[in-house]
């Protein structure tokens, strides 16, 4: 699949509207494309029998990919149609560039996009999906912009360390051309490939935490300033978003949003630091419960209007979407989960409703 977008802009930044919707337009499908690829690869790993072999890494590649998609809600919900200023969108790219709850290393969307990316390619690679020598060939270009990726990596490393992984570096483009070579003969080199794939993603995975947590252990009061601006940006988002939820869906989540200026001013000693961190990471947990509880709020809503959707394309399959009964159960579904806010509860019984009508006509029809 096509590598996740970098953000516009360093940390704080306003880019202009148009380069931020590219980016929120393309980050939005990075996350529905990479889902739909670990789903394809947890299945896979299920009808293989090797669940148990890959869920310690399914369990991060889905906790990156959770963690990323609840970031981009939140920029789109800042992102508002539009209706941005430039306080708006310096909050985006503080959302992007800001550290992630929950991920290794505390890491940013770009660093956990690219974590995502080498732990997808390290399970293909375990469970063999791509084999035969169209495959191979695709496999050696992922490689290559694997290792460049890698490449970008290493020279992040400290100067006084960074003669180990540029060994390392060196002996997996080595290994890549005499597979290259190998495969412009006709070879077969799947044997080749998988371990090739492994050993660079573990390689690529293991240069991303350990910058991350170089970062992080370098400089922290500078990581308790970008976890206290991330947070008041989200803080900010989640204002936006329960006001759209509660605008949307009845009942609605209450849930108060922390104010992240009451706790003051950062202290610059470490032991008030640490106490001060923990201020913050248990308002980063309020958050994120506040952000799962009125997300969940919104996505009930969407999935209803999809799921009636769905269920008049198949009406109209069979031909029956005009009769009476059932044309007047999908004007009335409708016509609720348009409301603002929309009563949930009726809602789902209108999409139900509709379901049983369907359900009744279906079965007369094949009745007569």
């Amino acid at each position: 699949m096509t590598a996740a977008p970098t953000p516009p802009g360093a940390l704080g930044s306003a880019p202009e509207p148009i380069v931020l919707q590219g980016y929120l337009n393309d980050l939005d499908a990075w996350v529905r494309a990479r889902k739909l690829e670990l789903d394809e690869l947890d299945a896979a790993a299920l009808a293989a029998g090797r669940g148990d072999e890959v869920a310690a890494d399914m369990a991060l590649a889905l906790s990156l990919w959770k963690a990323v998609s609840d970031r981009w809600q939140l920029m789109w919900a800042t992102w508002d149609g539009g209706r941005v200023g430039e306080a708006e969108r310096a909050r985006i790219t503080t959302l992007a560039w800001g550290r992630l709850d929950g991920t290794t290393g505390a890491v940013s969307v770009p660093e956990a996009c690219r974590l995502s990316d080498a732990l997808a390619a390290q399970l293909r690679a375990t469970l063999s999906l791509m084999p035969g020598a169209d495959a191979a060939a695709a496999r050696i270009k992922e490689l290559r912009a694997q290792l460049e990726r890698v490449r970008d990596q290493v020279a992040l490393e400290p100067a006084i360390a960074r003669d180990e992984p540029v060994e390392r570096l060196a002996g997996l483009l080595q290994r890549l051309a005499e597979v290259a070579e190998r495969a412009s003969r006709g070879a077969d080199v799947g044997g080749l490939l998988g371990p090739l794939e492994a050993d660079a993603s573990t390689f690529e995975r293991d240069l991303i935490v350990g910058n991350a947590r170089r970062r992080e252990a370098r400089d922290q009061l500078e990581d308790a300033r970008e976890l206290r601006a991330d947070l008041a940006a989200r803080a900010a988002a989640l204002h936006v978003l329960a006001e759209t939820c509660v605008r949307t869906v009845d009942p609605s989540p209450r849930y108060a949003v922390p104010d992240v200026d009451a706790l003051g001013p950062i202290p610059n000693t470490p032991d008030a630091l640490a106490a001060y961190v923990q201020k913050l990471q248990r308002v980063a947990a309020a958050l994120t419960l506040a952000e799962q509880e009125y997300a969940g709020a919104l996505a009930e809503h969407t999935q209803l209007v999809e799921l009636l959707d769905a269920y008049v394309t198949k009406a109209r399959s069979l031909g029956v979407a005009d009769r009476p009964d059932l044309a007047d159960s999908e004007r009335r579904a409708r016509e609720v989960l348009d409301r603002e806010p929309a009563p949930m509860a009726v809602c789902r019984q209108l999409v139900s409703t509709y379901q049983t009508w369907l359900s009744q006509l279906d079965h007369s029809k094949e009745s007569a």
